[in-house]
C-alpha cells in the first residue's frame, strides 16, 4: 500500500485517508473515490487528496477486519459485519467469556496495523454482548499478514464462552439478636438478582442462629434440587474454626478454602457437602456491586474449575478499583451524600435525510422552532448545564436558538455518524458534570419534568450511573451517562451512539418509564404532522 498526497485528477480508485469537505457534503474517509468523486473535488478547487492505493497484495480494512473476525468465531461467539476497519463479536449466550492469552498476544504480534482486543479473562457476559473487536489501524494490511493470522488461528479456539448452567439453590442465613429482618429481606433479594441471570434460583431460605449446631441442621436440610448452598454470616468468618466452617464439617462436609486475594470479597469460604457446593459469602455479597463473590459464583455456575489453586490465582486485578460500575467500599457513603450534577448535551448535527429536503429541528410548534423548544426543555430543569452539538446548516439552527443560555459545539464531522457528535458534546459537558444527559432535539413531547425524573433517578457509580427512558419495556430516550464513561465514549466510531456502552453495562443500568415522550421522535413527515409540527419549505 501506498500512502500519501496525490493530484485529484489521478485519484479515481484510491481509497480516501481523511474525510473532505466538497461543497455542502463531505466525503467520508475510507471511501474508494470514484469518477464522480473526482470530478467534485475538482469543481470544488481540490486539486490533491491524501489517499491510499492499494496494490495486489494489500487487503482493505474491511475484508481485513472480517477475514480475522471470521476466524475467530465460534457457536458460542459471532461476528458482526465489518465497518470502517472494525468487526466485533458478540456472546450467543450468557456465560463466562474465556480468552487463550498466548494467541490474542500472538494476533497482536503479526503486523502493527493489526489488532485484537477483548473482555477480561473469566468476564461474565449476557446473551448479545460484545467480547472482542478486530481493528484493522491503516486503510489496508497486507495479504500475508493476514493470512498469518488465519494460520496461527487454524484448529486453535481463541476464544470459549462457558454458558451458565442454571442449578437450584439454597440461601441460610444465621442471625444474631438485634440483626434487622430487612438486612436480611435485601440479601435475598440481592441473591436471587446474582442468580437470575444465570438461570439459576433460590429454593429454599432458612434464618437460624449464628450458632454451628443450629447451622448444622440448616445445611443437612436441603431441598432434593438444590446443587448449591449459600450461608450468609451474621459475622464475618475469620478462622477455620469459626462458626460456619465448623457446621460444615459437623454436617458431613469439608471446607475446601478460606480466604481469597480480591477486595472487597477477602473472607469468602468454599467447600462442599457431598455432591453440593457450599459457599460461605462475605459479607459484601449482601450489596449489588461487583466483588470476589461474583466472579466465584459465576464460574461455579459455568462449570469452571474453582480450587484453592484458582481462587489464590485472583491476586492480580483482585483489587477492585473506583469506576462507574464498580466503586470502592470507602467511598459509597461520600458519594451517595452528593447530589449529582448532570449536564445535558443537545444533539442537533443531523441531516434531517428521511425529511426529504426540510430541516426537521426549523419546524414550528405554536409558531417555534422545534430546536429552540427542545433545547429551552432543558433548560428548564434541574441541569448545571446545556450544550447543543450543530452540524448540518448550523447558522440557520444558531439563529432558532439565539439568546439562550447555552453552549454550542460545531461538528463538522456530522456526516460521518452520530458517535462525532456525541463524542464532542460529551467531552465538554462531562468536564464539570457527574454525568451527562444526551438529549435528541426532536423529541417533541419531552418536558422538563421528564428530564427532571431521570436525573433523580442518577448515580455518579454503581447502580444508576446508566439511566435510560423507556415506553414500557421498550428503551428509548434520554439517556444519562457517568462522566466516568468519558473514555469509552471517546473510542465510539462510526453512525453510532452508546447502545453497546449499555448493554455492555446492564448492570448498573436503571430503566426510568416517561411513556411515549421516550420513544416519539419527528423522524419523517407523517410523524412531525402527527405531533402538531409545521415543517419549513424545502
Amino acid at each position: 500500500m501506498k500512502f500519501g498526497p496525490v493530484e485529484s485528477r489521478s485519484a479515481q480508485g484510491c481509497i480516501l485517508a481523511h474525510a473532505t469537505q466538497v461543497g455542502c457534503s463531505k466525503l467520508p474517509k475510507g471511501r474508494c473515490l470514484t469518477s464522480d468523486d473526482v470530478e467534485r473535488l475538482l469543481a470544488a478547487g481540490i486539486d490533491r487528496v491524501i489517499v491510499a492505493r492499494l496494490g495486489p497484495d494489500d487487503l482493505p480494512e474491511d475484508e481485513a477486519a472480517a477475514t480475522i473476525a471470521d476466524a475467530l468465531a465460534s457457536d458460542e461467539i459471532g461476528g458482526a459485519p465489518a465497518a470502517t476497519g472494525r468487526a466485533n463479536l458478540f456472546a450467543g449466550e450468557a456465560g463466562v467469556f474465556l480468552a487463550d492469552r498466548r494467541l490474542v498476544d500472538a494476533i497482536n504480534r503479526v503486523h502493527p496495523g493489526i489488532t485484537l482486543a477483548t473482555l477480561d479473562d473469566f468476564a461474565s457476559v449476557e446473551a448479545g454482548r460484545m467480547v472482542a473487536t478486530v481493528k484493522i489501524i491503516p486503510l489496508a494490511v497486507p495479504r500475508a499478514a493476514v493470512e498469518q493470522v488465519a494460520d496461527l488461528l487454524a484448529g486453535q479456539a481463541t476464544f470459549r464462552l462457558a454458558p451458565f448452567r442454571g442449578r437450584g439453590v439454597g440461601l441460610v442465613q444465621t442471625t444474631l439478636p438485634g440483626m434487622k429482618p430487612s438486612i436480611l429481606d435485601k440479601t435475598a433479594s440481592v441473591l436471587a438478582e446474582r442468580l437470575k441471570r444465570t438461570g439459576s434460583n433460590i429454593l429454599r431460605e432458612e434464618r437460624v442462629g449464628h450458632d454451628e449446631n443450629e447451622l448444622r441442621r440448616a445445611l443437612s436440610q436441603a431441598h432434593p434440587d438444590e446443587a448449591m448452598t449459600i450461608v450468609f454470616g451474621a459475622s464475618a468468618v475469620i478462622d477455620e474454626d469459626d462458626v460456619i466452617p465448623a457446621a460444615i464439617r459437623l454436617a458431613g462436609g469439608q471446607v475446601d478454602h478460606l480466604g481469597m486475594p480480591v477486595d472487597p470479597g477477602n473472607l469468602l469460604l468454599l467447600g462442599h457437602l457431598g455432591e453440593r457446593i457450599v459457599i460461605g459469602a462475605p459479607g459484601c455479597a449482601r450489596s449489588p456491586r461487583e466483588n470476589g463473590f461474583d466472579w466465584v459464583l459465576d464460574r461455579l455456575l459455568a462449570d469452571l474449575p474453582v480450587s484453592s489453586r484458582e481462587l489464590t490465582g485472583l491476586g492480580v486485578g483482585g483489587l477492585l478499583m473506583e469506576i462507574a460500575s464498580r466503586p470502592q467500599p470507602r467511598e459509597i457513603n461520600r458519594l451517595e451524600a452528593l447530589t449529582p450534577r448532570v449536564a445535558i448535551v443537545v444533539l442537533a448535527a443531523g441531516r434531517s435525510s428521511r425529511m426529504g429536503g426540510p430541516n426537521k429541528l426549523l419546524a414550528r410548534f405554536d409558531g417555534q422552532p422545534l430546536l429552540r423548544r427542545s433545547v429551552e426543555t432543558a433548560l428548564a430543569c434541574g441541569a448545571v448545564s446545556v450544550h447543543v452539538v450543530l452540524g448540518h446548516r448550523s447558522s440557520e439552527l444558531r439563529r432558532a436558538i439565539e439568546g439562550l443560555d447555552v453552549v454550542l459545539h460545531d461538528n463538522p464531522d456530522y456526516a460521518e455518524g452520530l458517535s462525532t457528535s456525541l463524542k464532542r458534546g460529551f467531552e465538554a459537558a462531562s468536564q464539570d458534570a457527574d454525568g451527562v444527559l444526551v438529549m435528541l432535539a426532536d423529541q417533541p413531547l419531552l418536558t422538563p419534568s421528564h428530564l427532571d425524573t431521570l436525573i433523580a433517578a442518577f448515580e455518579p457509580s454503581g447502580e444508576g450511573s446508566i439511566v435510560l427512558a423507556c415506553d414500557g419495556e421498550r428503551r428509548a430516550n434520554p439517556v444519562i451517562l457517568s462522566s466516568d464513561f468519558r473514555e469509552d465514549i471517546a473510542r465510539l466510531e462510526g453512525d453510532v451512539g452508546a447502545r453497546q456502552l449499555v448493554q455492555q453495562h446492564h448492570d448498573i443500568v436503571r430503566e426510568i418509564d416517561i411513556g411515549s415522550a421516550a420513544s416519539f421522535d419527528v423522524d419523517t413527515p407523517e410523524l412531525m404532522e402527527q405531533a402538531g409540527g409545521i415543517l419549513p419549505p424545502a
